[in-house]
């Protein structure tokens, strides 16, 4: 793995975070009597193991990387345009926009 990489543990515990906070979501804005009708209907969502494979964690792991690093890529060019060593918040919001439209 190369060293700049975000590390693939990583990415999955954010995933698993993210998952979490859905399912407690989810959860909260179930209607208590619609449960009685999925009784029969096998594993529910709640109670499903969550987990990813290894090589999707991976290919997670390179995107978010090429997405970070073109980001701050993006912003350094920005800031650089207005004569600013350091990159700050306004820049990387002004580039957030087309960078989403590319990814």
């Amino acid at each position: 793995m190369e060293e700049n990489a975000f590390h693939p543990d990583l990415i999955h515990a954010i995933f698993k975070l993210e998952w979490s906070r859905r399912s407690l979501e989810r959860e909260k804005n179930e209607n208590p009597d619609a449960m009685d009708c999925e009784v029969d209907a096998g594993t529910s969502k709640k109670s499903r193991p969550m987990s990813a494979n290894a090589n999707a964690l991976k290919l997670s792991s390179k995107l978010v990387q090429i997405f970070v690093s073109e980001a701050v890529q993006r912003a350094a060019t920005i800031a650089e345009a207005e004569g600013i060593n350091r990159i700050e918040a306004t820049h990387l919001e002004r580039i957030l926009p087309q960078l989403l439209l590319d990814f």
